[in-house]
């Protein structure tokens, strides 16, 4: 039975009746048909010492009061992200800038930003940062901390020319969305103060409010509506629901004295017993402890007080699994975890514990520490069941203070993951009467896992030296098999910050270069290769620029074999996940690889549902693969799923120069741990075992160079620019985004997944039970023509179609070999060797669709004033 007054939701006490029928104070849904209940099975209610407002809203989604699941944590703000990109429309969504409050919406914020899908995050922040400077600052007015910090890293993230955006014009009037996001909306008065300050500054058109619930009486309506009008800018409002609070006559006076009363009654009560009551206290000796190192991607921030783009968020998400998989190794049989993060560190240890829930058959739950005091009561009927008080742990700007966590002493929790940044992995935080030991004594183990706190270039480190890793109070060490962190190499770069790729399509384990001059002319560059004065890794060629008639040839060419190309990406990728690895780690070779590694991993998500990791690396002939690349992958994936992928194979010299440099790199570094096989989508060679076909056809990505890889250019390899502990180099050709077709040509392959669906698991089955051992037919032929045609050198011959298009996009043709009566396939090599005046010798007994042959004894008068090739005889 209910006590008199007391209201339920569903078959529960509502955690607000306790407070409702003390103080009158209740919640009110919007008038919709079951808004009310809605409106409490979001909230519950609370009571604290504060002389603005006495009673707190507590949410049951944020994971801020009261331990929730992650997945329902993460859920609503990231369909609240969704609602907002809705509302937006897709390209005002693309350039769309989230700024999340300190403490309680930081990690909802985030989510939010998730949800839009490419917008980077901001949050404000209390902890200062010296060297950072500050982009604006507010008052949030019933807060128990009210002044807010905004510190962006990238001083133009504020302005509209946000990371992760190249190419944004800073705001003006009508400059990019900037959302919002707070837990709650009541009287509107922290956003006034927000809007008001930043539209000073960084006035733009447009304005999106974010909150789990709207509580506006209808006066803070108006006074919103009119604040619009007076700036002159659109603001719309997006909440999960809506309701009011209705207060009674003095209800501030009577929720203090009923606070004071309380806290009397509870002091008295642990006076004169032994058990804790709603204030626990530690019992020393319960808890074992253990330090567990995440192994955190390198680069990528802790949160969002400095920004967060969508690059770092595809580092983070492939990261994720293998962070869940460390912790959930510590934890061992625990059955019910909590994962508990630390005030406005929200974001990082709620995704870790969402990875945790998929991962683990235990009961997960999150919520996080917070320096808001708030009444607890032990009454089903009240939101604050129970609180832990500790000091501090993270030297705050404002000086020592107690902080607090609630509802997780007496829950049942067989494990706490506390996840705090390397800031506050302190003395404090392992003292005598600090967090760690307070959980010691509510529950059987409690790990530590501490994320790097970021610092942004040029400012000072608040970050502990040597962060303590003494052991608390009645806890016993687990600590000693500790791993070593991973090789300090820098992350992969991704789009759009390097190239025009989604971040989450491709990570290249690449250095930028494209702040260097690396282009010479085609004929030098030729002169240089050929004497033995330069390597063609050590500079680039002029990036083709094609005609409109060569454009239009490109258009007709992908649309001929849209088809075609899908086909060969679902054979290759299927025999993939079929023989090599359920989840494979894609690695393509740059540059002619990435766009089929990209699509591979595109197919293996439309059909399986799967993302695969996927990354770029540099191998150069004769100088082997980017062995800092490998130790990379090896410190961040199992060597044994990697899969190198390529677009086609020419003669097989490539397919060699890995075999080897693989070879060389295992016996150097220990085991043979990395396969070399590599998974092409044409090997008209014959040179590898792993296709989706042995045709030679026209792949569209041939065609053209950076313009369809994403903008990236060939790989540099040159000592003076790249040292032993440096990746191999190259450039993103910003500069080319108008002619950029590389989005276009992936989306018109995976149009097309669907259609060959059925042809490609016909294939397939064949290709599983065929013998595909390489015959290396191909490099038989390069061999005979090359002495045919006098040339003695198998380099100078590039069998293929593809091959054929870079020698008359990048080197000196001599002429080309075509096979009597190819068709379409050859039209845009007919125009680019019109356009260099290159002859073309048709024949017979030709394995591939064409060969180029690259002039064999190049000098700067072979080519004429006009750099055309010389016209045989």
């Amino acid at each position: 039975m209910s006590a008199p007054g007391e209201e339920r939701t569903t078959d529960m006490v509502w955690s607000g009746s306790w407070v409702t029928r003390r103080l009158g104070v209740g919640l009110v849904g919007d008038g919709r048909p079951g808004g009310d209940r809605e409106l409490r099975e979001l909230l519950g209610l609370a009571l604290r010492r504060n002389p603005k407002r006495a009673h707190l809203l507590v949410s049951n989604v944020l994971g801020k009061h009261v331990p929730q699941k992650p997945s329902v944590v993460y859920g609503a703000g990231f369909e609240l992200g969704r609602r907002v990109r809705g509302l937006l429309g897709e390209a005002e969504a693309r350039r769309a800038v989230v700024l999340g409050y300190a403490e309680t919406a930081t990690g909802l914020g985030h989510a939010v930003a998730d949800g839009l899908g490419s917008a980077p995050y901001l949050h404000s922040t209390r902890r200062p940062v010296d060297g950072v400077a500050r982009a604006g600052g507010f008052e949030e007015a019933h807060s128990h901390a009210t002044s807010h910090l905004l510190l962006p890293e990238d001083p133009d993230l504020l302005a509209g020319g946000q990371v992760g955006h190249p190419g944004t014009a800073p705001a003006t009037g009508t400059g990019a969305p900037l959302v919002l996001v707070d837990d709650e909306f009541s009287t509107g008065n922290t956003v006034l103060n927000t809007i008001r300050a930043l539209h000073e500054r960084y006035p733009r058109g447009r304005y999106v409010i974010v909150a789990l619930v709207d509580m506006r009486a209808p006066a803070d309506q108006v006074r919103l509506a009119e604040f619009a009008a007076e700036i002159g800018a659109r603001i719309d409002l997006v909440s999960r629901c809506s309701g009011t609070v209705t207060l009674p006559e003095g209800v501030l006076e009577k929720g203090r004295a009923l606070v004071a009363a309380q806290e009397e009654t509870d002091a008295a009560g642990r006076g004169a017993a032994s058990a804790p009551g709603p204030e626990a206290v530690a019992e020393p000796g319960r808890a074992s402890f253990t330090r567990v190192d995440l192994q955190w991607p390198i680069g990528v921030p802790d949160g969002g007080r400095h920004g967060f783009t969508p690059a770092h968020r595809a580092v983070l998400e492939q990261a994720l699994p293998a962070m869940a998989a460390r912790v959930a190794t510590a934890l061992g049989d625990a059955r019910r975890v909590l994962v508990l993060g630390f005030e406005e560190l929200m974001y990082a240890p709620l995704r870790l514990a969402a990875a945790l829930e998929e991962r683990m058959d235990a009961e997960v739950r999150y919520s996080t520490t917070t320096r808001s005091p708030v009444l607890a009561v032990d009454d089903p009927g009240y939101a604050i069941r129970s609180r832990l008080v500790f000091p501090a742990h993270d030297n705050p700007a404002d000086g020592p203070g107690d902080r607090y966590a609630y509802n997780v002493a007496g829950a049942g929790f067989d494990a706490v993951v506390v996840t705090v940044d390397s800031t506050a992995d302190t003395p404090e935080l392992h003292a005598v009467d600090g967090l760690l030991a307070r959980l010691a004594a509510h529950t059987r183990h409690v790990l530590l896992a501490a994320v790097p706190s970021y610092v942004p270039s040029g400012a000072s480190s608040r970050i502990p030296s040597g962060a303590s890793s003494r052991i608390p109070s009645g806890a016993r060490s687990n600590d000693s098999n500790q791993q070593e962190p991973s090789a300090m190499l820098p992350e992969p770069l991704r789009g759009p910050a390097f190239s025009s790729y989604a971040p989450d399509e491709v990570g290249w384990l690449l250095q930028d270069l494209s702040h260097v001059e690396l282009e010479a002319p085609v004929e030098e560059r030729e002169e240089a290769i050929q004497s033995g004065g330069a390597h063609y890794a050590e500079s680039l060629p002029v990036e083709y620029q094609p005609s409109a008639r060569y454009q239009s040839l490109f258009g007709a060419a992908l649309e001929l074999s849209a088809a075609r190309v899908a086909r060969a990406v679902g054979t290759v990728t299927e025999t993939v996940l079929a023989e090599r690895a359920p989840r494979p780690v894609l690695v393509s070779l740059v540059r002619a690889g990435t766009p089929v590694g990209v699509l591979m991993r595109r197919w293996a998500h439309h059909r399986h549902g799967l993302d695969l990791p996927h990354y770029a690396v540099s191998i150069v002939r004769g100088r082997g693969i980017d062995a800092n690349a490998l130790r990379w992958l090896a410190a961040h994936h199992d060597p044994a799923d990697v899969v190198f992928v390529d677009g086609w194979t020419g003669k097989g010299a490539i397919t060699r120069e890995l075999a080897a440099a693989l070879a060389e790199f295992d016996g150097s570094e220990g085991g043979g741990r990395f396969n070399p096989e590599i998974a092409v989508l044409a090997d008209p060679g014959g040179c590898v075992r792993t296709y989706g076909t042995r045709e030679d056809f026209l792949i569209p990505s041939a065609c053209l160079n950076s313009t369809v890889s994403g903008l990236v250019s060939r790989t540099v390899l040159r000592s003076d620019l790249v040292g032993p502990d440096d990746f191999h180099g190259a450039k993103f050709y910003r500069e080319l985004a108008d002619s950029d077709v590389s989005g276009h040509f992936l989306d018109a392959v995976a149009d097309r997944f669907d259609e060959v669906a059925d042809a490609v698991d016909a294939e397939v089955t064949a290709l599983l039970s065929a013998d595909r051992t390489p015959t290396w037919e191909g490099w038989a032929a390069v061999e005979r023509v090359s002495e045919e045609y006098g040339i003695h050198d198998v380099n100078l011959v590039k069998p293929g179609v593809g091959e054929t298009t870079r020698v008359l996009l990048r080197r000196v043709p001599w002429k080309i070999l075509a096979k009597r009566g190819a068709g379409a396939d050859l039209d845009h090599i007919r125009l680019l060797a019109e356009q260099r005046a290159v002859p073309i010798e048709e024949v017979d007994e030709l394995p591939y669709t064409c060969m180029g042959l690259i002039h064999p004894k190049y000098t700067r008068g072979a080519t004429g004033a006009d750099g055309r090739a010389v016209v045989s005889k």
